[in-house]
């Protein structure tokens, strides 16, 4: 790996150069995530150390994520693309050789964190190519020290020749005009960009190195924090958890009665105090879904703190557990049932899309946390908690959010509610397949059809006006490429619209005459 390290971690710098420098994220990601993997199992494989199976796993969440970065470009979903990509990467380059990341907690994670970010820093100052990395005294600087002579002459060697060819260029046109050509073809105008951007591509390079060193040296054998002794010992008396755990159970039985009797035995008992359904889901969604989160950190709080040290506390402490999840996921119920009456007044957005999955693999996290417990398994809460934020983000893929917002909207508007046209013109090019095809679809009253067609004119147009380069190839986005496809496929049909005002706000007129504002999303592609 020596020979080979410094070289591939230079070339990789050069490839995050040509892949991302004045682009568009696009396929680029993936590219990169490839390369990455490709060179560091090609230097560690050198070394001929073996990797842990458990390392392997987390290629899957990898691959499949960075796949999808250049597949769905809704915002939400694309963050959580590319953030759980590198996290997973991160915990690879942690755990490479040994493996233990499925053994691993919350302090775990943290700590190991924090070594790899020092091992990025700290490990390529100590390794040169021509030496062992445990005689780590001279490393890059002994590499940096044989360099400086080659250096200089560079650094001599320039000002001479810029003399020269000077001098030849005053005696030849022909030697001049290449000169020229030459000079304008370098645009030093732009050294500044160019030493900037030098500078960046060493950086990545180093910084990979220090990933890869690390993973050589350091993933075979981790000490797991708080394994054998808690990090914290238990200081809180069974009878104080007791009495918190039964508090907060009668509270939250008394609060699910309510629920009850006006979710399960007829809605109109709420119209009857005097709230629309809509100011009622409004005013208690968030906070029966911060409920659950709450405690579900009580739940672990109290699991990790409590002095539990005989059998009989164990099974009283995991019964409370289990009714307190029992009620928790009764509320979470009740924030879907409130959400879903928010969606009847107003129709889908973005949030609510989120918040009905989230609130899914939220009830899987509960009933996780309450078999945790019976099974005392409780430090598999952090690789739970991993689970469920990958399944919810691969939830998010698989349903395609813009997509689903625009079917279910445009359906909610055919049973007589008003469509928001500059709301869907928001959406991004996730969602246009959906709109070409229901404005296409010859199905839908004229109204509606007149509505989609002038969000699709405003996502056009915002989207052609915006000042980011499209044309690399290191910018191929699927979903964009499929958007541009359908738009062209109906632009016939489009050509009925016209803008009347350009800037903001941007105004587009139905062919009836029909004046549909245009909405701009922050984070529209």
């Amino acid at each position: 790996m020596k020979k080979y390290l410094l070289p591939v971690a230079l070339l990789l710098g050069f490839c995050f150069d040509l892949l991302f420098w004045g682009k568009t994220p696009g396929i680029s990601f993936f590219i990169f995530v490839v390369l990455c993997l490709v060179s560091g199992f090609f230097l560690i494989k050198a070394e001929h150390l073996p990797s842990a199976k458990a390392s392997w796993l987390l290629l899957i969440p990898i691959l499949f994520l960075s796949l999808m970065t250049f597949i769905r470009k809704e915002p939400l979903t694309s963050f959580l693309n590319i953030s759980l990509s590198l996290f997973s990467l991160a915990v690879l380059a942690m755990t490479y050789l040994g493996g233990q990341w499925l053994s691993f907690g919350i302090a775990d994670y943290m700590a190991n964190f924090f070594h790899l970010l020092g091992g990025m820093l700290s490990l390529p100052w100590h390794v040169s190519p021509n030496e062992d990395p445990q005689q780590g005294n001279a490393g890059f600087k002994t590499w940096l020290k044989n360099a400086q002579p080659a250096i200089r002459g560079v650094l001599l060697a320039l000002p001479v020749l810029l003399v020269f060819a000077a001098l030849f260029s005053s005696a030849d046109l022909v030697f001049a005009k290449h000169i020229t050509d030459l000079a304008a073809s370098l645009r030093l105008e732009n050294l500044p960009e160019y030493i900037f951007r030098g500078i960046l591509i060493l950086l990545i390079g180093y910084f990979f190195s220090g990933i890869i060193l690390y993973a050589a040296q350091r993933s075979s054998s981790l000490a797991l924090i708080g394994k054998e002794k808690p990090v914290v010992a238990p200081f809180l008396g069974f009878t104080e958890a007791s009495i918190i755990l039964g508090g907060v159970i009668a509270l939250f039985t008394a609060f699910v009665l309510i629920q009850i009797e006006y979710f399960f035995f007829g809605q109109a008992n709420i119209t009857q105090q005097g709230f629309t359904y809509s100011e009622y889901a409004r005013r208690g969604f968030g906070e029966l879904v911060a409920v659950a989160v709450f405690c579900i950190l009580m739940i672990k709080a109290l699991s990790e703190l409590s002095k539990i040290d005989t059998t009989k506390k164990r099974k009283v402490f995991t019964g409370f557990t289990i009714g307190l999840v029992a009620l928790v996921l009764i509320i979470l119920v009740s924030a879907f049932q409130r959400l879903y009456l928010y969606e009847t007044a107003y129709g889908f957005s973005r949030s609510r899309a989120y918040a009905h999955v989230f609130i899914i693999w939220l009830g899987l996290l509960l009933v996780s946390l309450a078999v945790m417990e019976i099974i005392r398994r409780q430090r598999a809460f952090a690789n739970i908690s991993l689970v469920v934020v990958i399944g919810f983000t691969v939830s998010l893929n698989l349903l395609n959010v813009d997509k689903f917002i625009a079917n279910s909207n445009i359906n909610r508007s055919i049973q007589a509610e008003p469509l928001d046209a500059s709301y869907l013109s928001t959406l991004s090019s996730d969602a246009i397949p959906a709109l070409v095809n229901s404005f296409s679809s010859g199905k839908i009253p004229q109204n509606i059809h007149e509505g989609i067609g002038a969000s699709l004119v405003c996502y056009r147009e915002i989207t052609k006006t915006d000042p980011r380069d499209q044309d690399h190839w290191q910018s191929f986005h699927l979903s964009q490429r499929t958007a541009a496809n359908n738009l062209k496929a109906i632009q016939p049909d489009l050509v009925l619209y016209r803008v009347k005002n350009s800037s903001w706000p941007m105004i587009v007129v139905s062919p009836e005459g029909i004046e549909y504002p245009c909405q701009i999303d922050l984070f529209m592609d």
